[in-house]
């Protein structure tokens, strides 16, 4: 991770295939099954939301992110250990001005049973309000409300990403994961989780969710001022979202 002057914001560049570089933007979003990719002519890059919640935690606008592969690296499922080498290396305040982007109506999409809107906030802040419902005992119903700021990042900012087993299975044979085990993710098999040390907190599923959907969502350009409701969404609800804001 390495600073950049302002107004330029957020780049992917793969070092492996000479200066192919990618803007973390909604434009560049493309489908994927159970993470964030964004695409531009050969170059793609995956699994960039747990690292642009932290960029957007830290209120971090112009960075280039080089990376050796078509991956960001999993870490411990979180944003822990981005958030915590950010801080360790230090931020650099610069000059212009952050912009906004201020919801001033409601949107809502459906697609399958699953719903999410995002309304005007009378605060000048992100709120973000999931549910999930699940046939999985261990998962089953949870919601969560959060205001995303420098300092309520900390509540979500250590859940881990999360599984059932049979997903974990598709996710190898499409050649991604490649570092993936209970280090790094919560693995549900049954009625049960699979890793020794169990949860970090008893909702941590839609603590991710929550996660996920801040860091999706910064793919707008701008800190956004409204309210997001979800149910049952994920990175693809979020994603028709951001396209229908635009």
């Amino acid at each position: 991770l390495s600073p950049l002057k302002d107004n330029q914001g957020i780049i992917f560049e793969n070092i492996k295939h000479g200066a192919n570089s990618i803007k973390a933007n909604w434009k560049n979003l493309c489908t994927a099954n159970l993470c964030t990719k964004i695409k531009k002519k050969n170059f793609e890059i995956s699994t960039i939301e747990h690292l642009m919640f932290s960029l957007s935690s830290l209120g971090i606008t112009n960075i280039k992110i080089k990376t050796y592969s078509s991956e960001i690296p999993i870490m411990d499922g979180s944003s822990k250990i981005f958030i915590d080498e950010i801080l360790n290396a230090g931020l650099i305040t610069q000059k212009s001005k952050s912009k906004f982007l201020k919801i001033k109506k409601k949107i809502e999409i459906k697609n399958n049973g699953k719903l999410m809107s995002i309304s005007p906030n009378k605060s000048n802040d992100l709120e973000v309000s999931l549910k999930l419902n699940y046939k999985n005992k261990i998962i089953g119903n949870q919601d969560f409300r959060y205001i995303h700021s420098n300092s309520h990042y900390l509540k979500i900012y250590d859940c881990r990403t999360f599984c059932l087993q049979e997903d974990l299975e598709k996710i190898f044979a499409m050649g991604l994961g490649k570092g993936g085990s209970l280090d790094n993710a919560i693995i549900v098999s049954g009625e049960k989780v699979l890793n020794q040390d169990g949860l970090r907190y008893k909702d941590e599923f839609v603590r991710h969710k929550v996660l996920d959907c801040v860091g999706d969502l910064y793919l707008s350009g701008y800190k956004i001022i409204g309210k997001i409701y979800g149910y049952q969404s994920g990175h693809e609800m979020t994603a028709m979202l951001l396209k229908e804001i635009f």
